[in-house]
């Protein structure tokens, strides 16, 4: 997992589940699914930002 922060609106690297991060990086317990190359939505409240707390896994396609 990333402990790098990320801000709304920059494009998710990683497809995953995204946990909304208070100013300070408290965490909020709220989630969002994004997939990888589009960009993170908008948070409820100014100055939150994204972590990535659960990547997808892939299987290989067969």
């Amino acid at each position: 997992m990333s402990d790098e922060l990320k801000k709304p609106g920059e494009i998710a690297q990683r497809s995953g589940q995204y946990e909304i991060t208070g100013p300070r990086g408290g965490r909020t317990g709220e989630e969002r699914t994004v997939t990888k190359g589009e960009p993170l939505p908008p948070t409820p409240q100014a100055g939150q930002l994204y972590k990535l707390v659960d990547p997808t896994k892939h299987k290989g396609s067969k």
